[in-house]
């Protein structure tokens, strides 16, 4: 298998441990007073918009950054819950650089590349020591140091937290960075602002075009490159863990004028999330992994058990995640804990009014929480209840607001009762194919964090979210940005008159006119549904080619019902969410579309792309590595075709096994 000639990974020679530094001292460089004639467009502000443009703006860069929230503090990674991945082996138990990179590219179940992964496992503790120095208030222990604790696919505790609002310190603490450039005015700030395309002129992104969501205006923004940091697109299966505004659109455009989309079909399923309770939900909740760090997860021993968990004994108890993967236990990867959950409950053993949940239960670490505080106390006959205190004050210490959360939604107090939780939708491996440098085929044109495609394969491990988007803002475009801009000093400033985008700010007007023409019967919302419906169904937890095929059909009719029949309320020179939305529903069915085609084309199962005639006699997912061990980088051609072009994966520094958490 050769990679083809259209895609260039820009892989530094060398070892695999001295190809970032060896990078780092040989890339071009532009001088401070070039920077301050250099403008870099920011798209998107959540860990890695926001740690990017604060960064480039304090290297001298000038910084356009925009978000589509009215502040960069309610960006989608406040949403992240349980905690930072980090190589720095605090907890003495054997972690490694190394073991952070091997565990990566298992966990992804060999679908990353090397150079990528290697990378983010040696700049993983900076980010550690930025954010300390930012005032992010990790956890600490009694002695002062950090506190870690252990995600799933790990056999080491190398996760960082704050409680469990870890995302939202650190998108605090890169927003407090983002805002002193901003009061400097080095960074100028574009809030409630939505990019709508790029302008790309001879063969360079140069701009974009955006809408200030507020007034309805339609703007051109020129810069001498362009960052796209706008998230995954776990919303087109229009029910997940995204926040409600989380979309696809971004990167969809930049797909259109020649971004290769890599991976799109890699989506993971988040295994401990409230369940749906009905039709009326059009988001869900997530429950941080960090739970399984404590929690054990379990089902009845008997079908159609309609018993409350705390009432049912422990010897009619299945913790089959124990039972089926001895080694790692509860904290086997996201995606194997998913399907094992949905097996369980395929086969009838699921709890809860619709079956469709496990039960995550914290009875067993109370009462060791509650032991070990006895000790401490000196007492030593404590009494059950005095243990249960205890015990409850330590599991509210470490995860109260997690569990206030799931009391809140659902009505229930986790510390008497089991927690239900099930699988869902919640990260999308796959996005924009960019090189090491982190730049997709459009030269100019940046990914970063979620909106890329690199570091993860086919399953991301859990807290390794933050730790990309921290790791490729702080550390890793500041320097590679510097191999392009060098040659860019002599391009001058970037005319917003230019006959490009004249004619792209054209197209978006002249799409935003025909949404608001068409004046049909169904609205976006109920559009997004009925995509997510079918997604979900066909192309989801498990997936195989009848069921894909099905979807692509239907995805193309919903395409062409929906120019037809979609009805957006209200003006086009106001603020209007149902115009934003249908846009972003437009885009998700196309998006659709191809993930559907991505997943039939990988005839295997790898991570969390379980195709249901590519299993182990175990269930498991089956490789072949033979033939798709490639990255999947697709190419817009026409409406409905796209071109494959393959990057091959290259592993000379891990052997590549089958995926073993027994």
């Amino acid at each position: 298998m050769a990679t083809s000639s259209s895609l260039d990974a820009k892989i530094p020679q060398g070892p695999i441990e001295t190809k970032w530094s060896k990078y780092k001292s040989s890339v071009a460089l532009v001088n401070p007073a070039n920077k301050r004639n250099l403008e870099v467009i920011v798209v998107g502000t959540g860990l890695a918009g926001a740690s990017a443009a604060a960064t480039l703006a304090e290297m001298g860069y000038k910084v356009k950054a925009f978000c589509f929230q009215d502040s960069p503090r309610r960006a989608h990674s406040i949403a992240a819950q349980g905690g930072i991945n980090a190589a720095k082996n605090y907890q003495n138990d054997g972690d490694s650089v190394y073991r952070l990179f091997y565990d990566t590219i298992k966990g992804g179940d060999y679908r990353a590349r090397e150079g990528n992964v290697h990378r983010l496992a040696e700049v993983s503790g900076n980010i550690i020591d930025q954010c300390v120095a930012a005032g992010v208030p990790f956890a600490r222990e009694y002695g002062g140091l950090l506190s870690n604790r252990s995600f799933g696919g790990t056999q080491v505790q190398r996760t960082f937290y704050a409680a469990g609002q870890t995302g939202q310190q650190l998108l605090l603490g890169a927003y407090s960075g983002l805002q002193r450039q901003v009061g400097m005015g080095t960074v100028k700030m574009y809030n409630r602002h939505e990019m709508l395309d790029v302008v790309n002129i001879d063969g360079k992104c140069r701009g974009i075009i955006a809408r200030n969501l507020i007034t309805g205006e339609v703007e051109r923004h020129g810069g001498h490159a362009v960052l796209l940091c706008t998230g995954g697109y776990g919303n087109v299966f229009y029910l997940s863990t995204n926040a409600m505004g989380s979309n696809v659109t971004a990167a969809w455009k930049a797909h259109k004028r020649g971004a290769y989309f890599g991976n799109p079909c890699f989506t993971q399923i988040h295994p401990t999330c409230i369940p749906v309770s009905g039709d009326h939900q059009s988001k869900l909740t997530l429950m941080s992994e960090s739970l399984r760090n404590d929690g054990r997860i379990w089902v009845p021993k008997k079908k159609n058990d309609t018993r409350p968990g705390n009432e049912i004994p422990e010897d009619e108890r299945d913790y089959y995640l124990e039972r089926r993967y001895p080694a790692f236990g509860n904290l086997v990867p996201r995606d194997i804990a998913s399907r094992a959950a949905k097996e369980r409950c395929d086969a009838g053993y699921g709890v809860g009014s619709s079956k469709l949940a496990v039960f995550l239960d914290f009875a067993a670490a109370v009462e060791r929480y509650g032991k070990g505080e006895a000790n401490k106390n000196n007492i030593a006959n404590p009494s059950k209840e005095d243990i249960t205190i205890w015990g409850k004050a330590v599991v509210k210490e470490k995860y109260g607001n997690l569990f206030d959360m799931y009391k809140q939604i659902t009505g229930e107090d986790p510390y008497e009762v089991p927690m239900r939780i099930y699988p869902a939708v919640h990260y999308t491996m796959g996005g924009l194919w960019v090189d090491y440098n982190l730049m997709t085929t459009v030269p100019g044109l940046y990914a970063l964090g979620e909106a890329n495609f690199s570091d993860h394969g086919a399953n991301r491990l859990g807290a390794s979210a933050l730790m990309q988007g921290l790791a490729d803002g702080y550390f890793v475009i500041p320097y590679t940005i510097g191999s392009y801009l060098a040659k860019e000093i002599g391009t001058g400033k970037i005319s917003t008159d230019h006959p490009e985008f004249v004619r792209v700010e054209k197209e978006v007007t002249d799409r935003i006119q025909t949404l608001m023409s068409i004046q049909g019967k169904t609205s976006p919302e109920l559009f997004h549904r009925r995509l997510g419906q079918i997604m979900w169904e066909k192309c989801g937890m498990a997936r195989n080619a009848q069921g894909l095929k099905e979807a692509i059909v239907e995805i193309r009719a919903l395409r062409k019902e929906f120019w037809k029949d979609v009805k957006v309320m209200g003006g086009k020179n106001e603020f209007n969410p149902e115009l934003d939305k249908a846009g972003r529903v437009a885009d998700f069915i196309e998006l659709g579309e191809l993930m559907c085609l991505d997943a039939l084309t990988r005839e295997e199962s790898c991570g969390g792309h379980f195709r249901e005639e590519h299993q182990t006699e175990e269930g498991e997912a089956l490789r072949d590595d033979e033939n798709f061990m490639f990255v999947s980088a697709w190419e817009h051609k026409f409406e409905e075709e796209w071109e494959l072009h393959k990057e091959e994966l290259v592993y000379e520094n891990i052997k590549i096994a089958q995926r073993s958490y027994k």
